[in-house]
């Protein structure tokens, strides 16, 4: 088990983390402007989900195997950002909300799931997120306390659960911002454009990722 000061630190560094601008901050406010409150969830559940798996392939050694095989910190981030890429274009071209009702407009909604899929993949295909959660993890973990790898799986869910509660938060403050706009003239288009240079920009970041010299001093929850 986990002691309680190494506990409270935990949730320090992880809030100051959170509190990092980054991708996943962006990830969150563009689809809460974009489609409301429920689309900031759901990109905060599909993160948060993320972030279990991660926890898991740090625990398990998944990660470290991967790690070890140099060209795949540069197959993951060409994937991700061929796939932010294809987010940016969809978001162009589709032009859903998820709000549905009176409304909602003659627009197709975008679902639920789907959004908390894409958030999800995102996470899933960020080599610095694999990283981060290999290296930054098992600074909290203690040897002399029990198993580390049960360790690890429970300072993964507690973060995760950390990230979901702040994530939600901010993606109701994005789906506020959204609701505004909603009243002013071509809103949709400059949702879906903001949302488009969003998943583009992401994308391009992760093109011009380098793989950290020193992962432990250079990553961070939310620039992962």
């Amino acid at each position: 088990m986990i002691g309680l000061a190494t506990l409270s630190l935990f949730l320090l560094a992880v809030l100051a983390l959170f509190l990092s601008p980054g991708p996943n901050m962006a990830f969150v406010l563009s689809h809460g402007v974009a489609h409301g409150p429920r689309g900031g969830f759901a990109a905060a559940l599909g993160i948060s989900a993320a972030d279990l798996v991660h926890t898991l392939f740090a625990a398990t050694g998944v990660t470290a195997l991967v790690a070890a095989w140099p060209p795949s910190f540069d197959v993951l981030r060409l994937a991700g950002a061929l796939y932010l890429l294809w987010l940016a274009v969809q978001a162009l071209r589709g032009g859903g909300r998820l709000h549905a009702g009176a409304h909602a407009g003659p627009v197709a909604p975008v679902a639920f799931g789907r959004i908390v899929r894409m958030a999800l993949l995102n996470n899933l295909v960020n080599p610095k997120a694999l990283l981060f959660f290999m290296v930054f993890l098992p600074q909290f973990a203690d040897p002399a306390r029990g198993s580390v790898p049960l360790q690890l799986v429970q300072l993964g869910a507690v973060l995760s659960a950390a990230a979901l509660a702040f994530n939600t938060l901010l993606g109701a403050c994005g789906g506020q911002v959204g609701r505004w706009l909603q009243r002013r003239p071509s809103a949709e288009r400059f949702q879906r454009t903001l949302l488009a240079l969003v998943m583009a920009g992401l994308a391009l970041r992760l093109l011009f990722l380098d793989r950290p010299a020193t992962p432990v001093a250079s990553l961070s929850l939310q620039g992962h």
